[in-house]
């Protein structure tokens, strides 16, 4: 049985695809604290193939470069949570898929991992889409309060919120 929290994320999910159905969409997703689950929720959509090109998790900062091609001195610069980062995901995704948007969540979600100034609930969001042939990127920062659970979710749902308020816009961007 999937919790109450998942149910509204993929009823989340399932209005983001009436969007980018609508549109003529797709979209591409790079989650790092999110551990998958924007993808996950997608996913248990019905007919969520028409307009999600693929799911990308990338915990490490490795994976971001592989998967992404997120160049590898941002991490030594500005740190894996960070706006760059966000911007880099995104933009790599988009890069990397048959989408026209791109969605891509890196935070601090769990214990341990947080700093002074980046604490646990630290997220950094990436949005990326297609405009005449030519990629464009915004960045959003939020921090959210909680366990790494709530952290995810909280997270997840804003980046589904905000891919759904860029696909609804009537230029197509945020």
């Amino acid at each position: 049985m999937q919790s109450p929290d998942f149910v509204a994320l993929c009823t989340q999910a399932a209005a983001l695809g009436a969007a980018l159905r609508q549109r003529g969409w797709r979209l591409v997703t790079a989650e790092s604290c999110t551990g998958g689950l924007v993808s996950a929720a997608v996913t248990s959509v019905a007919g969520s193939s028409d307009w999600f090109d693929r799911g990308m998790v990338t915990y490490s900062n490795t994976a971001k470069t592989d998967l992404l091609g997120v160049d590898t001195a941002l991490f030594a610069q500005v740190g894996a949570v960070s706006s760059e980062v966000a911007r880099a995901m995104a933009l790599g995704a988009l890069q990397h898929a048959g989408a026209e948007l791109a969605v891509a969540v890196t935070g601090i979600a769990g214990p341990g991992g947080g700093t002074p100034d980046k604490p646990v609930g630290t997220v950094w969001f990436g949005l990326a889409w297609r405009d005449c042939g030519a990629a464009h990127c915004q960045t959003r920062h939020m921090l959210f309060k909680g366990d790494r659970a709530e952290v995810r979710l909280q997270a997840a749902a804003c980046a589904l919120r905000w891919a759904q308020d860029a696909a609804q816009s009537a230029s197509g961007q945020p």
